[in-house]
């Protein structure tokens, strides 16, 4: 039934698409603030027609927000559709095959920035929101909140969710915004990494000096500040800051057999990038390692004379970035300070350090166990014909944190992007079967969500 309705309606449906894509909404770029009021209100006009009681665009710090809600029953479950409407700019520009808001359709795929992310994706669940109301299958509350900031970085977001707990409030959040492995493979996220990142400054003498007459008797900045760095990971490519790993959360061993399950072909990956060898923490896979573990990276180091030839100079000052990835239930504010603290503690006296905090985000995890994911794992068997795997991802989406702190809500990442849709570079798209194969799935996770013990 739902694949004869996706068929009888897409041609509508792809209009209705188009007529959000073809408007340039890139929350970066302040020439284009109408247009982030004018893709607000044309969701708003689509959530109405798809079968919400009622939608509003409102107003939050930045970019306004779109907000819906279909009540079957109060006393029934919510569940809470996430999304966002902004998009990336286009540049480069001459590298695209089509014109970005303008969509083709070809090979299967439909072309143009916001295909996939997230107008493409938000539409999949607006779609089979829309199919379950217009056949009376729908048994639960559905919320939508749609953002025109998530490109860069969210920073209303918290705000209004504080603001609007009550109006958001929900059992359960759903989100497509993230990807599957390949179209043959499908995945479920369950994991997030978060984030703490620091610029560190060290200070040796009060200016450069003259290596000849002053080496061997001042600290060289640049010097401390290797070894400094080479003190904050042992031998086992373990973190070696006090009390960093008193809250990581080891990963099930029911996870860890999936993520086992994942095909990947290390000599491929090690040619890919042209490296001779892997590294990291000890007793680990390197795909455990890039997505449910802790990382330390250097992320930019300079200091000294960097020009054209030779000069023989001590540096005053040495800087790097530092970056860690988290995983759950580490607090990303608490490692910043323990970071900072470590190297002061380490810090020879020969120099000054100052570690500066430049930001961060929590991570997120959502149990394999969750009666929620459960659905959500079910809606994309019957869709795609085989089990999801459940992965983990090692980038970070602080938004989906932010629910968990401000809303107290769990998240599922019903995602339905590829690598190949190339999102956020020059000739994004999206195949029309992962469009139609996504509504099916999620029409399955409403469906199942009900029968589900606790159904959250």
């Amino acid at each position: 039934m739902i694949k004869k309705y996706i068929e009888e309606n897409e041609p509508r449906m792809l209009d209705e698409l188009f007529s959000l894509i073809r408007i340039p909404s890139i929350s970066s770029e302040s020439a284009h603030k109408d247009d982030m009021v004018k893709c607000a209100e044309r969701w708003k006009e689509l959530l109405i027609a798809a079968g919400a009681d009622k939608a509003e665009v409102m107003p939050s710090e930045g970019n306004p927000m779109v907000f819906a809600e279909k009540c079957i029953d109060p006393k029934a479950k919510t569940v809470l559709i996430y999304g966002h409407y902004d998009v990336m700019p286009v540049e480069p520009l001459e590298l695209w095959k089509t014109e970005p808001f303008e969509p083709v359709i070809k090979d299967g795929h439909i072309w143009a920035r916001g295909a996939d992310d997230d107008k493409g994706q938000s539409f999949i669940q607006a779609k089979a929101f829309e199919y379950l109301v217009k056949n009376h299958l729908l048994k639960h509350n559905v919320k939508f909140i749609l953002e025109g900031e998530e490109e860069i970085g969210s920073p209303s977001l918290e705000a209004f969710c504080e603001k609007h707990k009550e109006l958001l409030k929900a059992d359960i959040i759903l989100v497509s915004d993230t990807s599957m492995l390949s179209a043959d493979l499908p995945s479920l996220t369950t994991g997030l990494r978060g984030l703490s990142y620091w610029q560190v400054e060290v200070t040796g003498p009060n200016r450069d000096l003259h290596s000849g007459h002053f080496g061997g008797a001042v600290a060289n900045p640049i010097n401390v500040l290797c070894k400094l760095i080479a003190q904050m990971t042992d031998e086992d490519g373990r973190i070696t800051v006090p009390h960093f790993y008193d809250d990581v959360e080891e990963v099930p061993q029911e996870e860890r057999e999936m993520i086992a399950q994942i095909p990947f072909d290390l000599e491929k990956y090690k040619r890919a990038i042209d490296v001779a060898e892997v590294c990291g923490e000890k007793g680990y896979s390197t795909l455990e390692r890039n997505s449910c573990r802790p990382s330390f990276d250097v992320c930019g180091i300079w200091g000294g004379y960097q020009g054209e030839g030779a000069k023989t100079v001590i540096p005053s000052k040495a800087y790097a970035k530092i970056s860690t990835r988290l995983v759950p239930h580490q607090d990303n504010e608490k490692i910043g300070q323990l970071m900072a603290d470590y190297l002061q503690e380490i810090a020879p006296k020969s120099v000054k350090v100052k570690v500066d905090y430049l930001h961060g985000g929590e991570s997120y995890v959502c149990p394999i166990s969750l009666p929620a994911y459960k659905a959500a794992e079910k809606g994309f068997e019957e869709a795609f014909g085989k089990r999801p795997l459940a992965v983990r991802r090692g980038g970070s989406i602080p938004i989906i944190a932010t629910f968990e702190k401000v809303l107290g809500i769990k998240t599922v990442l019903m995602g339905f992007g590829l690598e190949s849709n190339a999102i956020h570079s020059p000739n994004e798209n999206i195949p029309l079967d992962m469009i139609r194969k996504g509504i099916q799935a999620v029409v399955g996770f409403h469906l199942h969500f009900e029968n589900e013990e606790g159904g959250i």
